[in-house]
């Protein structure tokens, strides 16, 4: 009886083993100890109540389990609680855990920090998949069934982790040989000569001979069919895990932090707002600057951030500065009526107390999911990265999908600045000198003023670049110099980046709107992103743009002489008769010239017009009623996309045809709201639709033969629609010019 025991307990001892591989599995996904210790917790926990509650009914041991695992829970929500320092009471924080532990778990940042909402979800799995297991082995001796749910967990775990982990071979060998363990301990017992009745010793002999050389003859073949077999399974399997996050969509931004460029020209107008408190230590120099957002991302329109945020503990993982080129930087900040999601920190954040944030670690800026609110008091530890300026004369700068974003341009361009930046440009082969040759051109020749408004877009900073002086132009906020400067730098092939954060000064300081500030940066190989100031110097005047940039007027040929020297020498005689008659008249009134030249510029003009449109109207009735529907769907299509360039936004050429359909309706609506027509006040209906076109182009592009006439028609219908609702959101002068405008016929012939 006492020798049954060590064997009775062997199966669920390598049940509790196992679960333990994948409570260790799973803890190398968490920044402390503390998660793996509360997972071993679970599984030896959850198989220890079903071990000692063997003796009583079955209907008692679910509820004395979920009883324990309730107990169990409000310790690991306790411990996990005063471990990452959250506060609130222990209900409401357990509740929080128990509805969000899922989602929290996929968009934390590895490695996790163990916290209440990141460990439940994963101790009550373990505990469940422990309970299932040990009452399957001992109640219902199906071992092998039992060994099923741990089985699941750990491939879930697995599953779970992905890429975020380094190898650990010893796990899986372990968990299969606990496995075997506990499929040996639950064989019958053999009780000698009664197992064998009516056998002779040499039969008994012989028999076992026989069962151990086909069990060996079975491992035999199953090895060579594993031999065989398994490296072509193998080589059909991605080498890289998938990694589970890659399809939970983090917490978003909200509009205000998506581009929190907009909010510098706010901040100019209220100099004094007091925003919050710092007190930095460590910081060198007399200005340091504490960011708020990277912004990486533009579409000609607006400036946004681009990042991806997933929560976070108080350790930040991220791109590190090295060796004794990393400063110490200690901050302990204080919100007053700063608001949003977006946290100042200094650049590179390493560790955060005092806040649960979410943390992007391509940026290395930090968001609160429940935003800020004031009396907020956080500390951040910060290494502040230093620039060797030996290494930037010579360095290059990146290219490839990885710093694509940071390249691209958006289409529609202005050609002034497109000019700009290529003579910027000439001489100045080196990244860096084009780098430095934008900033000098921009703070020598622009000047930076508190009541500019706000606005980043192409025509924003055309004006900004090119716009009179006398009429507003040439003057803007630290807005419109980071804006375009990464503009500009991204037209001559640098990858740039806009910041907006603010100055502090070292020691204890508030910071007020008048501190707030956007520059640029550029990336160069082995150095990094490297800041650029291409605001102008205190107390200077900016020189004219047209003595370096604007283009001259080319230089006129030399009038005539005045008094031509006479070939041959003038002859004594009176002119006879018949030379006074063929003698012009003395001259021709001068209004008689100006009119006949505006009258044939008239006629010239309205013959061009008149060619304009019904070339036009020939053009819509080619493309939306002759021809197969295919061509007909298509037809109807360009004309959206003719129509869209006319509004002056057009679609890029990137998109798929249902984003241009998304495109299209938000032209539309900011057709409505940036260019209303004063004469004809009032609010306009939403304009029709693309979607159903934007499905036909897609019909048309990969099975045109399904296109039939009545999907044609009901395509011409809907372009011609949209475009007269678009033309008609217009100011009444570009009506006017709309179907008179010859570029899509020239567009029509390019595409040709």
């Amino acid at each position: 009886m006492v020798t049954r025991w060590p064997r009775r307990l062997a199966v669920p001892a390598a049940l509790a083993g196992m679960l333990a591989v994948a409570g260790l599995a799973l803890g190398r996904l968490y920044a402390e100890p503390l998660a793996t210790w509360l997972f071993l917790g679970a599984a030896a926990g959850s198989v220890a109540v079903s071990v000692a509650a063997r003796r009583l009914p079955s209907w008692a041991v679910g509820p004395l389990s979920v009883l324990a695992l309730a107990g169990y829970t409000v310790l690991t929500v306790r411990l996990a609680a005063a471990s990452g320092r959250v506060d609130g009471p222990l209900v409401r924080v357990t509740a929080d855990a128990l509805a969000n532990g899922i989602p929290r778990v996929l968009t934390a940042m590895i490695p996790v920090q163990p916290q209440p909402d990141t460990v439940v979800v994963p101790v009550l799995s373990i505990w469940l998949a422990g309970l299932a297991a040990a009452e399957l082995a001992l109640r219902a001796r199906r071992t092998l069934l039992a060994e099923l749910p741990v089985a699941l967990l750990y491939a879930t775990v697995l599953y779970a982790i992905g890429p975020n982990a380094d190898r650990a071979l010893w796990q899986p060998l372990t968990f299969a040989t606990l496995a075997a363990a506990a499929l040996a301990a639950s064989a019958r017992d053999r009780d000698g000569d009664a197992a064998l009745p009516d056998l002779t010793a040499a039969q008994r002999t012989a028999l076992r001979f026989r069962v151990v050389a086909g069990a060996a003859a079975g491992l035999a073949g199953t090895l060579a069919v594993v031999a065989a077999v398994g490296p072509v399974v193998a080589g059909g399997v991605d080498r890289r895990p998938t990694d589970p996050r890659r399809y939970v969509k983090p917490p978003q931004l909200d509009i205000l932090d998506e581009s929190p460029l907009v909010r510098l020209s706010g901040w100019a107008l209220n100099p004094d707002q007091h925003l919050f408190d710092a007190h930095l230590s460590g910081a060198t120099g007399t200005d340091t600057r504490i960011r708020l957002a990277v912004l990486s991302d533009y579409d000609g329109v607006t400036w946004r951030v681009g990042a991806t945020y997933r929560t976070a503990g108080r350790v930040l993982v991220g791109p590190r500065a090295t060796g004794d080129r990393a400063a110490p930087l200690d901050q302990r900040i204080t919100i007053d009526e700063l608001d949003g999601r977006l946290v100042p920190a200094a650049a590179l954040p390493e560790r955060i107390d005092g806040a649960r944030v979410a943390y992007d670690q391509a940026s290395n800026t930090i968001a609160i999911p429940e935003g800020l609110r004031p009396g907020l008091e956080y500390r951040v530890e910060s290494r502040a990265p230093r620039t060797d300026v030996n290494l930037l004369p010579s360095a290059t700068v990146p290219s490839g999908p990885a710093v694509t974003r940071f390249l691209q341009a958006a289409d529609g361009s202005p050609k002034e600045m497109q000019q700009l930046a290529q003579k910027l440009a000439e001489g100045n082969a080196a990244p860096f000198n084009r780098a430095r040759a934008i900033e000098q051109f921009l703070s020598e020749h622009y000047k930076l003023v508190t009541d500019a408004p706000s606005g980043h877009a192409y025509p924003n900073l055309n004006f900004f670049l090119f716009g009179p002086p006398n009429g507003g132009g040439q003057r803007g906020t630290s807005e419109q110099f980071a804006a375009s400067f990464a503009v500009l730098g991204r037209l001559v092939g640098l990858p740039t980046r806009v910041v907006v954060g603010f100055r502090a000064r070292p020691g204890s300081a508030a910071v007020r709107g008048a501190d707030a500030i956007a520059w640029p940066e550029v990336l160069f190989d082995g150095v990094g992103w490297v800041e650029f100031n291409p605001l102008p110097q205190p107390n200077t005047q900016p020189q004219p743009v047209e003595d370096d940039f604007k283009p001259r007027p080319e230089p006129s040929t030399p009038p005539p002489s005045a008094v031509p020297t006479p070939s041959t020498p003038p002859t004594s005689a009176p002119p006879s008769r018949s030379a006074k008659a063929a003698a012009p008249p003395a001259g021709t009134p001068p209004g008689t010239i100006a009119a006949a030249v505006v009258t044939g510029v008239i006629v010239v003009v309205a013959l061009f017009l008149t060619v304009v449109v019904l070339a036009r109207r020939a053009q819509r009735r080619r493309r939306l009623h002759d021809g197969e529907p295919p061509g007909r769907i298509v037809g109807a299509w360009l004309e959206v996309l003719d129509a869209l360039r006319l509004a002056g936004r057009p679609a890029p050429h990137h998109l798929a045809a249902t984003e241009v359909a998304a495109h299209a309706a938000r032209v539309a609506g900011a057709a409505e709201t940036a260019e209303a027509d004063p004469v004809r006040p009032g609010i306009r209906p939403a304009a029709p639709g693309l979607d159903d076109l934007a499905g036909l182009v897609n019909v048309v592009t990969f099975a045109p033969e399904q296109a039939s006439a009545a999907q044609a028609d009901r395509a011409a219908a809907q372009a011609v629609a949209y475009v007269d609702e678009l033309r008609a959101r217009r100011p009444w002068w570009r009506r006017l010019l709309w179907s008179a405008d010859p570029r899509p016929v020239w567009w029509a012939r390019r595409r040709r």
